[in-house]
């Protein structure tokens, strides 16, 4: 497997592989990994089809290549993804494919449609390789949570790889896919991102189209993309965004056509930005020595490049992760009712009455983080308290949205670490949810704010070498400065990634 978008693609043009190759290597990969002692468990299973489509590939490839070099850059123009695979989330409906939501209750269930997010990239020729392990509905910060069992971190498969999305994460630091959708509702994306090495992109609220991917908090969710570099995420984005006729809260995001070939700030344009630190995000309690260290050279970085870097007070942070708790678990609540064992699904009917049959498939279909999530959810949304408790965080949610607003009136890009803590251990968490809820500590109020933000590879702990990450945050449809910015941070930096090369 080559080691990015672009240098797979030039590989493809110049004959040196094929998309047949790539995609028999990640099945070969897919096998032994499933009899390993300690298996990595990034992909549940990898599409039937894929091979086929890697095969129409290197046929477009090969009859434009005859033709001359002209017909071949043409067909690259018109499809510049041909023939590579990406790993796909098992939240986001693959045409055909299975999809799960790694949960029991959705055991069996095959996709009638392709989301617009696939539908989009495999008009530009990518090929959707397999479907990638999650926590059950999104719902967790470690893929532990899954019906499939943990994904391992590449790094060191003792730690957690992150979540939910931490399956793609997984299979991208690990090389087994060039570059990988996730989803978050409150940093699902750049979590894992951080936990494996790698860059991870939240984006702005409605520049990729939800139509096809399993609901967990409307309001929050978004789809995200994992890659090596920032390139390999700009190009992917380029071409999955803008207006979806089947998503009312789609948008266009501005300047998408430059993000096909990312260039980084120049020396003016860096030396121009200002960064704001929230003091909030200052505080150590709970964070880990080394992420704080990380933190400090990352300021450093801006300081030496000639940015101007300033303290900010936003008080309003500090109810973040609550609010968005209290939102998040209400909107999956909702979403979740409709899993009852009658429309599609499990079922599990002991011939009662509906009742019985709608208790006994959810309590059986859906697993522990799930099931308290959906009591938390339907406690809040009670008619004893959602006028006082819902109300009242979407009230919190508004104001962070105008605060945050006003940050960026006067700054560029907001700085913080990405986590308290580098990846941990498998299990030491997962009977502590309060615990595991804190990783969301820095990432939570971006998606309240509805603003894009990149995990960047910082560093690396001192024990033991595992991946910390930073986000720079931007305002709302700044996907470009904070993509260029993070190609800066790349030239600076490459050492930071940690790729798992087999």
């Amino acid at each position: 497997m080559f080691f990015t978008i672009n240098e797979t693609r030039n590989a493809l043009k110049a004959g040196k592989t094929t998309s047949q190759k790539l995609v028999q290597t990640a099945v070969e990969t897919f096998e032994k990994d499933k009899s390993a002692a300690i298996p990595l468990n990034a992909f549940i299973e990898l599409y039937e089809d894929a091979l086929a489509k890697a095969q129409n590939a290197d046929k477009e490839i090969e009859a434009a290549r005859k033709e001359g070099s002209s017909a071949l850059d043409k067909l690259f123009e018109e499809k510049p993804l041909l023939g590579i695979p990406f790993a796909n989330k098992d939240n986001i409906n693959s045409k055909g494919h299975r999809l799960t939501c790694a949960s029991k209750i959705l055991e069996g269930y095959v996709a009638p449609y392709n989301a617009t997010v696939i539908d989009r990239l495999e008009k530009a020729g990518a090929i959707a390789l397999g479907r990638c392990n999650q926590d059950e509905f999104a719902m967790g910060s470690s893929t532990e949570y899954s019906c499939y069992g943990p994904t391992r971190n590449p790094i060191n498969r003792e730690y957690v790889s992150g979540g939910s999305s931490g399956g793609s994460a997984a299979a991208v630091a690990a090389n087994q896919a060039l570059f990988g959708l996730g989803t978050e509702t409150g940093g699902s994306v750049r979590l894992p991102a951080s936990y494996c090495g790698i860059y991870g992109l939240k984006t702005t609220y409605g520049v990729l189209s939800r139509w096809g991917v399993v609901a967990y908090g409307s309001s929050l969710d978004q789809v995200g993309i994992l890659g090596h570099t920032p390139a390999d995420i700009a190009e992917p984005l380029s071409l999955m965004s803008g207006v979806d006729f089947y998503d009312d809260t789609s948008a266009d995001l501005p300047d998408a056509a430059s993000l096909k070939k990312l260039t980084a700030l120049s020396d003016a344009e860096f030396k121009a930005l200002k960064i704001a630190i929230p003091k909030q995000f200052l505080k150590t309690e709970g964070a880990d020595k080394d992420v704080i260290k990380c933190f400090e050279e990352t300021r450093a970085w801006f300081t030496s490049k000639g940015a101007s870097v300033e303290e900010v007070d936003l008080p309003i942070l500090d109810a973040s992760i609550a609010a968005y708790y209290v939102i998040a678990l209400s909107e999956a609540a909702s979403n979740l009712s409709r899993f009852d064992g009658i429309r599609y699904g499990r079922r599990v009917d002991n011939q009662k009455g509906y009742d019985e049959l709608y208790v006994d498939t959810r309590s059986e279909g859906f697993g522990p983080e799930v099931k308290r999530r959906i009591v938390i959810g339907n406690y809040v949304l009670s008619e004893q308290f959602s006028g006082d408790t819902y109300k009242k965080g979407m009230t919190v949610r508004a104001r962070i949205q105008r605060e945050v607003a006003a940050v960026f009136e006067k700054y560029d890009i907001i700085l913080c670490p990405t986590c308290p803590t580098a990846a941990f251990k498998l299990g030491s968490k997962v009977d502590n949810p309060l615990e595991m809820y804190l990783s969301d500590l820095y990432t939570t109020f971006v998606n309240l704010a509805r603003i894009p933000s990149i995990n960047v590879p910082a560093g690396r702990t001192s024990l033991d070498s595992m991946p910390i990450g930073m986000q720079f945050a931007g305002k709302m449809f700044s996907e470009a400065l904070i993509l260029r910015l993070a190609q800066n941070w790349e030239n600076d930096h490459a050492e930071c990634g940690i790729p798992v090369k087999e």
